[in-house]
Protein backbone atom coordinates (compact mmCIF):
# COMPACT_ATOMS: atom_id res chain seq x y z
CA UNK A 1 0.00 0.00 0.00
CA UNK A 2 1.49 3.62 -0.96
CA UNK A 3 2.36 6.14 1.87
CA UNK A 4 0.50 8.76 2.05
CA UNK A 5 2.28 12.21 2.13
CA UNK A 6 1.28 15.29 3.23
CA UNK A 7 3.11 17.65 0.69
CA UNK A 8 1.07 21.50 1.05
CA UNK A 9 -0.18 23.53 3.96
CA UNK A 10 -2.28 26.22 3.93
CA UNK A 11 -3.10 27.93 7.32
CA UNK A 12 -5.14 30.39 8.82
CA UNK A 13 -5.62 31.14 12.31
CA UNK A 14 -5.79 33.83 14.85
CA UNK A 15 -2.18 34.14 14.56
CA UNK A 16 -2.34 35.45 11.01
CA UNK A 17 -1.83 33.66 7.46
CA UNK A 18 0.41 30.94 6.02
CA UNK A 19 2.04 28.57 7.32
CA UNK A 20 5.58 30.24 8.02
CA UNK A 21 3.57 32.69 10.07
CA UNK A 22 1.67 29.93 11.88
CA UNK A 23 5.28 28.32 13.22
CA UNK A 24 6.69 31.55 14.28
CA UNK A 25 3.13 32.32 16.01
CA UNK A 26 3.61 28.79 18.06
CA UNK A 27 6.96 29.29 18.82
CA UNK A 28 5.73 32.69 20.37
CA UNK A 29 3.18 31.32 22.49
CA UNK A 30 1.27 34.23 22.47
CA UNK A 31 -2.46 34.70 22.05
CA UNK A 32 -5.35 36.43 23.17
CA UNK A 33 -8.87 36.64 22.72
CA UNK A 34 -10.97 39.76 21.42
CA UNK A 35 -14.65 40.46 21.91
CA UNK A 36 -16.23 39.44 18.28
CA UNK A 37 -17.56 42.71 16.28
CA UNK A 38 -21.27 41.54 16.34
CA UNK A 39 -23.64 43.85 18.21
CA UNK A 40 -26.15 41.34 18.60
CA UNK A 41 -24.05 38.58 20.30
CA UNK A 42 -26.05 39.65 22.92
CA UNK A 43 -24.39 36.93 25.36
CA UNK A 44 -22.36 36.59 28.64
CA UNK A 45 -19.17 35.39 27.11
CA UNK A 46 -18.73 36.75 23.63
CA UNK A 47 -15.07 36.63 23.37
CA UNK A 48 -13.06 34.69 20.36
CA UNK A 49 -9.85 34.28 18.95
CA UNK A 50 -10.29 35.92 15.60
CA UNK A 51 -8.80 35.74 12.64
CA UNK A 52 -7.08 39.02 12.17
CA UNK A 53 -8.92 41.52 9.37
CA UNK A 54 -6.03 42.38 8.00
CA UNK A 55 -5.73 38.93 7.25
CA UNK A 56 -8.89 37.84 5.87
CA UNK A 57 -8.75 36.81 2.17
CA UNK A 58 -8.81 39.19 -0.59
CA UNK A 59 -10.79 36.85 -2.80
CA UNK A 60 -14.18 36.97 -4.41
CA UNK A 61 -17.23 37.25 -1.85
CA UNK A 62 -18.76 34.93 -4.35
CA UNK A 63 -18.36 31.90 -6.64
CA UNK A 64 -20.51 30.47 -9.56
CA UNK A 65 -23.57 33.08 -7.75
CA UNK A 66 -23.44 31.48 -4.42
CA UNK A 67 -22.16 33.50 -1.56
CA UNK A 68 -19.20 33.04 0.10
CA UNK A 69 -19.80 33.19 4.30
CA UNK A 70 -16.20 33.03 6.18
CA UNK A 71 -15.50 29.76 6.53
CA UNK A 72 -16.05 29.40 2.49
CA UNK A 73 -13.42 32.32 1.84
CA UNK A 74 -10.88 30.75 4.68
CA UNK A 75 -10.85 27.49 2.85
CA UNK A 76 -10.47 28.53 -0.36
CA UNK A 77 -7.39 30.90 0.95
CA UNK A 78 -6.18 27.94 2.58
CA UNK A 79 -6.82 25.71 -0.53
CA UNK A 80 -4.97 27.85 -2.46
CA UNK A 81 -1.83 28.59 -0.11
CA UNK A 82 -1.74 24.73 0.33
CA UNK A 83 -1.56 23.46 -3.32
CA UNK A 84 0.88 26.47 -4.35
CA UNK A 85 2.97 25.21 -1.42
CA UNK A 86 3.05 21.52 -2.85
CA UNK A 87 4.02 23.04 -6.02
CA UNK A 88 1.00 21.68 -7.89
CA UNK A 89 -0.96 23.99 -10.39
CA UNK A 90 -4.37 22.83 -9.99
CA UNK A 91 -6.60 22.72 -12.51
CA UNK A 92 -3.40 21.89 -14.51
CA UNK A 93 -0.66 19.67 -14.70
CA UNK A 94 -2.72 16.76 -12.80
CA UNK A 95 -5.52 14.44 -14.01
CA UNK A 96 -8.30 16.28 -12.64
CA UNK A 97 -10.47 12.64 -12.60
CA UNK A 98 -7.53 11.67 -9.98
CA UNK A 99 -8.10 15.05 -7.69
CA UNK A 100 -11.05 15.14 -4.83
CA UNK A 101 -11.49 17.53 -2.39
CA UNK A 102 -12.40 16.51 1.59
CA UNK A 103 -13.42 19.41 3.65
CA UNK A 104 -14.49 19.40 7.37
CA UNK A 105 -16.63 22.11 9.23
CA UNK A 106 -18.94 21.44 12.16
CA UNK A 107 -21.13 25.43 11.09
CA UNK A 108 -20.06 26.15 7.49
CA UNK A 109 -21.28 29.73 6.66
CA UNK A 110 -23.78 29.93 8.89
CA UNK A 111 -23.06 33.42 9.81
CA UNK A 112 -24.33 34.71 6.89
CA UNK A 113 -27.93 33.20 8.11
CA UNK A 114 -26.90 34.52 11.24
CA UNK A 115 -26.30 37.80 9.32
CA UNK A 116 -29.92 37.52 7.33
CA UNK A 117 -31.50 36.59 10.44
CA UNK A 118 -30.43 40.10 12.00
CA UNK A 119 -29.81 42.25 9.36
CA UNK A 120 -32.20 41.29 6.43
CA UNK A 121 -31.50 38.77 3.34
CA UNK A 122 -29.05 39.32 1.20
CA UNK A 123 -29.90 40.99 -1.68
CA UNK A 124 -32.23 39.44 -4.68
CA UNK A 125 -33.12 37.54 -1.84
CA UNK A 126 -30.66 35.17 -3.05
CA UNK A 127 -30.77 31.95 -0.35
CA UNK A 128 -27.02 29.61 -0.11
CA UNK A 129 -26.75 26.71 1.98
CA UNK A 130 -25.04 26.26 4.97
CA UNK A 131 -22.63 24.06 3.83
CA UNK A 132 -21.09 25.21 0.62
CA UNK A 133 -17.33 24.74 1.77
CA UNK A 134 -16.38 21.85 0.11
CA UNK A 135 -17.88 22.51 -3.20
CA UNK A 136 -16.54 25.87 -3.34
CA UNK A 137 -13.03 24.66 -3.16
CA UNK A 138 -13.63 21.45 -5.48
CA UNK A 139 -15.03 24.38 -8.42
CA UNK A 140 -11.89 26.27 -7.69
CA UNK A 141 -9.52 23.57 -8.13
CA UNK A 142 -11.07 21.62 -10.78
CA UNK A 143 -11.56 19.04 -9.46
CA UNK A 144 -13.13 15.70 -10.58
CA UNK A 145 -12.77 13.36 -8.34
CA UNK A 146 -14.78 12.88 -4.68
CA UNK A 147 -16.26 15.83 -3.26
CA UNK A 148 -17.30 15.49 0.33
CA UNK A 149 -18.06 18.15 3.46
CA UNK A 150 -17.53 16.28 6.82
CA UNK A 151 -19.62 17.30 9.35
CA UNK A 152 -18.69 15.34 12.98
CA UNK A 153 -18.57 18.41 15.09
CA UNK A 154 -15.38 18.93 16.56
CA UNK A 155 -13.88 16.26 15.25
CA UNK A 156 -14.80 17.05 11.95
CA UNK A 157 -11.40 17.82 10.24
CA UNK A 158 -9.87 14.56 11.98
CA UNK A 159 -12.57 12.18 9.86
CA UNK A 160 -12.09 14.57 7.04
CA UNK A 161 -8.50 13.94 6.45
CA UNK A 162 -9.00 10.06 7.83
CA UNK A 163 -11.13 9.25 4.67
CA UNK A 164 -8.80 11.53 2.37
CA UNK A 165 -6.28 9.36 3.59
CA UNK A 166 -8.46 6.36 2.52
CA UNK A 167 -9.27 7.79 -1.31
CA UNK A 168 -5.83 7.55 -1.76
CA UNK A 169 -5.20 3.97 0.03
CA UNK A 170 -8.12 2.53 -1.88
CA UNK A 171 -7.03 4.23 -5.49
CA UNK A 172 -9.79 6.62 -5.62
CA UNK A 173 -7.14 9.86 -6.17
CA UNK A 174 -3.74 10.61 -6.72
CA UNK A 175 -4.41 13.66 -4.95
CA UNK A 176 -7.00 14.84 -1.61
CA UNK A 177 -6.88 18.64 -1.23
CA UNK A 178 -8.41 18.11 2.84
CA UNK A 179 -8.59 20.39 5.70
CA UNK A 180 -10.83 22.24 7.55
CA UNK A 181 -12.37 25.41 8.72
CA UNK A 182 -14.62 27.70 11.22
CA UNK A 183 -15.97 30.45 11.21
CA UNK A 184 -17.53 32.34 13.97
CA UNK A 185 -21.17 31.80 14.26
CA UNK A 186 -23.40 34.20 16.53
CA UNK A 187 -25.73 30.78 17.10
CA UNK A 188 -22.60 28.32 18.09
CA UNK A 189 -21.27 30.75 20.51
CA UNK A 190 -24.98 31.52 21.83
CA UNK A 191 -25.40 27.45 22.43
CA UNK A 192 -22.05 27.57 24.10
CA UNK A 193 -22.97 29.86 26.52
CA UNK A 194 -26.39 28.70 27.13
CA UNK A 195 -24.70 25.57 27.68
CA UNK A 196 -22.38 27.05 30.55
CA UNK A 197 -19.26 25.48 28.48
CA UNK A 198 -17.37 28.55 27.97
CA UNK A 199 -14.37 29.98 29.71
CA UNK A 200 -14.88 33.73 30.90
CA UNK A 201 -10.70 33.86 30.18
CA UNK A 202 -9.41 32.20 27.56
CA UNK A 203 -8.87 28.40 26.75
CA UNK A 204 -6.55 26.86 29.53
CA UNK A 205 -6.53 22.90 28.83
CA UNK A 206 -5.33 21.13 31.61
CA UNK A 207 -5.12 24.10 34.27
CA UNK A 208 -6.45 23.32 37.41
CA UNK A 209 -8.80 26.83 36.74
CA UNK A 210 -10.06 26.30 33.87
CA UNK A 211 -14.02 26.77 33.50
CA UNK A 212 -14.90 25.28 29.70
CA UNK A 213 -13.81 25.93 26.56
CA UNK A 214 -13.29 28.91 23.91
CA UNK A 215 -13.85 29.21 20.39
CA UNK A 216 -11.60 30.22 17.61
CA UNK A 217 -11.70 30.61 14.06
CA UNK A 218 -9.48 29.47 11.17
CA UNK A 219 -8.88 26.94 8.24
CA UNK A 220 -6.25 24.45 7.86
CA UNK A 221 -5.73 22.92 4.37
CA UNK A 222 -3.61 19.77 3.17
CA UNK A 223 -2.74 18.32 0.05
CA UNK A 224 -2.21 14.68 0.67
CA UNK A 225 -0.60 12.88 -2.08
CA UNK A 226 0.35 9.10 -2.57
CA UNK A 227 4.20 8.93 -2.45
CA UNK A 228 4.44 7.37 -5.74
CA UNK A 229 2.38 10.40 -7.56
CA UNK A 230 4.18 12.64 -5.62
CA UNK A 231 7.91 11.26 -6.99
CA UNK A 232 6.35 11.10 -10.70
CA UNK A 233 5.94 14.56 -10.61
CA UNK A 234 9.01 15.76 -8.96
CA UNK A 235 7.83 16.76 -5.48
CA UNK A 236 10.44 19.14 -3.40
CA UNK A 237 9.16 17.89 0.03
CA UNK A 238 7.19 15.93 2.09
CA UNK A 239 6.14 17.27 5.42
CA UNK A 240 5.03 13.95 7.35
CA UNK A 241 3.54 10.76 5.98
CA UNK A 242 0.22 9.88 7.46
CA UNK A 243 0.34 6.59 8.79
CA UNK A 244 -2.58 5.72 10.46
CA UNK A 245 -6.08 6.52 11.12
CA UNK A 246 -8.41 5.20 14.40
CA UNK A 247 -11.86 5.92 14.77
CA UNK A 248 -14.42 4.82 17.43
CA UNK A 249 -17.62 6.30 18.80
CA UNK A 250 -18.80 6.22 22.84
CA UNK A 251 -22.25 5.83 21.87
CA UNK A 252 -22.37 6.87 25.80
CA UNK A 253 -24.26 10.83 25.70
CA UNK A 254 -24.68 13.64 23.60
CA UNK A 255 -22.22 15.95 24.53
CA UNK A 256 -20.20 14.50 27.53
CA UNK A 257 -17.40 11.68 26.74
CA UNK A 258 -17.96 8.34 28.36
CA UNK A 259 -16.07 8.69 31.79
CA UNK A 260 -13.95 5.52 31.29
CA UNK A 261 -12.15 6.68 27.92
CA UNK A 262 -12.52 2.97 26.73
CA UNK A 263 -13.24 4.02 23.15
CA UNK A 264 -11.12 6.81 22.89
CA UNK A 265 -8.20 4.14 24.09
CA UNK A 266 -9.34 2.19 21.07
CA UNK A 267 -9.22 4.98 18.28
CA UNK A 268 -5.44 5.94 19.48
CA UNK A 269 -4.48 2.18 19.37
CA UNK A 270 -5.96 1.68 16.16
CA UNK A 271 -3.98 4.56 14.50
CA UNK A 272 -1.20 3.51 16.24
CA UNK A 273 -1.31 -0.10 15.14
CA UNK A 274 -1.89 1.03 11.63
CA UNK A 275 0.94 3.37 11.67
CA UNK A 276 3.18 -0.05 12.49
CA UNK A 277 4.24 2.23 15.95
CA UNK A 278 5.43 0.20 18.87
CA UNK A 279 2.19 -1.05 21.35
CA UNK A 280 4.20 0.46 23.97
CA UNK A 281 3.84 4.10 22.84
CA UNK A 282 7.46 3.96 22.83
CA UNK A 283 7.77 5.72 19.59
CA UNK A 284 5.31 8.57 19.43
CA UNK A 285 7.68 11.31 19.87
CA UNK A 286 4.70 14.19 20.88
CA UNK A 287 0.99 14.37 21.33
CA UNK A 288 -1.32 16.82 19.93
CA UNK A 289 -4.22 16.68 22.40
CA UNK A 290 -7.64 17.36 22.15
CA UNK A 291 -7.45 19.35 24.79
CA UNK A 292 -10.53 21.45 24.90
CA UNK A 293 -10.32 23.03 28.56
CA UNK A 294 -13.62 21.22 29.80
CA UNK A 295 -13.52 19.28 33.18
CA UNK A 296 -14.19 16.13 31.84
CA UNK A 297 -12.47 15.62 28.83
CA UNK A 298 -9.24 17.12 29.95
CA UNK A 299 -8.94 14.20 32.59
CA UNK A 300 -9.96 11.16 30.40
CA UNK A 301 -8.12 12.45 27.60
CA UNK A 302 -4.59 12.70 29.84
CA UNK A 303 -5.63 9.07 32.09
CA UNK A 304 -6.37 7.31 28.57
CA UNK A 305 -2.90 8.92 27.36
CA UNK A 306 -0.95 7.60 30.38
CA UNK A 307 -2.34 3.94 29.62
CA UNK A 308 -1.43 3.95 26.08
CA UNK A 309 1.77 5.39 26.38
CA UNK A 310 2.76 3.83 29.20
CA UNK A 311 6.49 4.54 30.76
CA UNK A 312 6.75 6.76 27.60
CA UNK A 313 4.02 8.85 28.63
CA UNK A 314 6.25 10.72 31.50
CA UNK A 315 8.59 11.82 29.05
CA UNK A 316 6.35 12.49 25.88
CA UNK A 317 5.81 16.38 24.74
CA UNK A 318 2.30 17.24 25.09
CA UNK A 319 1.20 20.17 22.62
CA UNK A 320 -1.97 22.10 23.80
CA UNK A 321 -3.01 23.81 20.60
CA UNK A 322 -5.93 24.92 21.88
CA UNK A 323 -4.19 26.83 24.54
CA UNK A 324 -2.85 29.25 21.51
CA UNK A 325 -5.82 29.42 19.29
CA UNK A 326 -9.03 28.44 20.90
CA UNK A 327 -11.30 26.09 19.64
CA UNK A 328 -11.71 25.96 16.26
CA UNK A 329 -14.66 23.66 16.17
CA UNK A 330 -15.03 21.63 12.54
CA UNK A 331 -11.29 22.97 11.88
CA UNK A 332 -9.44 22.05 15.00
CA UNK A 333 -8.24 18.73 14.23
CA UNK A 334 -6.98 19.72 10.75
CA UNK A 335 -5.11 22.41 12.39
CA UNK A 336 -3.84 20.11 14.85
CA UNK A 337 -2.31 17.56 11.75
CA UNK A 338 -0.98 20.82 10.38
CA UNK A 339 0.64 21.64 13.42
CA UNK A 340 2.54 17.64 13.59
CA UNK A 341 3.06 18.14 10.24
CA UNK A 342 5.40 20.81 10.92
CA UNK A 343 6.73 19.26 13.83
CA UNK A 344 7.79 16.41 12.22
CA UNK A 345 9.40 18.75 9.50
CA UNK A 346 10.89 21.02 11.55
CA UNK A 347 12.12 18.72 13.95
CA UNK A 348 10.84 20.70 17.46
CA UNK A 349 7.77 20.70 19.53
CA UNK A 350 6.80 24.64 19.97
CA UNK A 351 6.77 25.66 23.32
CA UNK A 352 3.08 25.46 25.50
CA UNK A 353 1.28 28.73 26.89
CA UNK A 354 2.10 28.37 30.09
CA UNK A 355 -0.27 27.67 32.49
CA UNK A 356 -1.15 28.93 36.17
CA UNK A 357 -1.90 25.57 38.46
CA UNK A 358 -1.81 22.23 36.37
CA UNK A 359 -4.60 19.89 37.20
CA UNK A 360 -3.09 17.30 39.33
CA UNK A 361 -5.57 14.48 37.46
CA UNK A 362 -4.09 15.83 33.97
CA UNK A 363 -0.64 14.07 34.44
CA UNK A 364 0.86 15.04 30.83
CA UNK A 365 4.23 17.08 30.10
CA UNK A 366 3.34 20.13 28.86
CA UNK A 367 7.02 21.77 28.11
CA UNK A 368 7.46 25.72 28.40
CA UNK A 369 10.19 25.78 26.08
CA UNK A 370 11.34 24.33 22.13
CA UNK A 371 11.37 20.03 22.78
CA UNK A 372 12.61 17.76 20.44
CA UNK A 373 10.31 14.66 19.66
CA UNK A 374 11.16 11.85 21.23
CA UNK A 375 10.35 9.91 18.61
CA UNK A 376 9.31 9.24 14.78
CA UNK A 377 5.56 9.42 15.52
CA UNK A 378 2.91 11.71 16.03
CA UNK A 379 -0.57 11.11 18.07
CA UNK A 380 -3.33 13.70 17.21
CA UNK A 381 -6.43 13.31 19.19
CA UNK A 382 -10.39 14.74 17.87
CA UNK A 383 -13.28 14.41 19.76
CA UNK A 384 -16.65 15.74 19.36
CA UNK A 385 -20.75 15.50 20.47
CA UNK A 386 -22.07 12.53 20.13
CA UNK A 387 -18.64 10.30 21.35
CA UNK A 388 -17.10 10.59 17.99
CA UNK A 389 -13.33 9.82 18.51
CA UNK A 390 -11.10 9.97 15.99
CA UNK A 391 -7.06 9.75 16.29
CA UNK A 392 -4.47 9.69 13.25
CA UNK A 393 -0.39 9.10 13.77
CA UNK A 394 1.78 11.26 11.19
CA UNK A 395 5.37 10.20 10.56
CA UNK A 396 8.45 11.27 9.60
CA UNK A 397 8.43 11.20 5.56
CA UNK A 398 10.92 10.38 2.64
CA UNK A 399 10.01 11.00 -0.91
Amino acid sequence: MDDVLVTGLGVLSCLGSGADTYWEGMNAARSAPGRVPDPDARMDHPLLYMVPEADLPAGPREQDGLLLGRASQFALEAARQAVADAGLTLPGDTDPRRVAVAIATAMGDSGLHDQWRSAGAAEGDRWTPTFAVSSVVGGLLGAQGANVSVSNACAAGGFGLSLAADLIRCGEADVVVAGGSEAYSRVALACFNRLGAIDPERCRPFDAARQGTMFGEGAAVLVLESAAHARERGATKAYATLAGTGWSCDAYHTTAPEPGGEQIERAMRQALREAGAPDDGGGIGFVVPHGTGTELNDTVESRVLNTVLGAAARDTPVYSLKALLGHTGGAAAALAVATAALILHRGSVPPNVPLGERDPDCAVRLPTGPTAPTGPYGLVNAYAFGGNNVSLVLKEATL
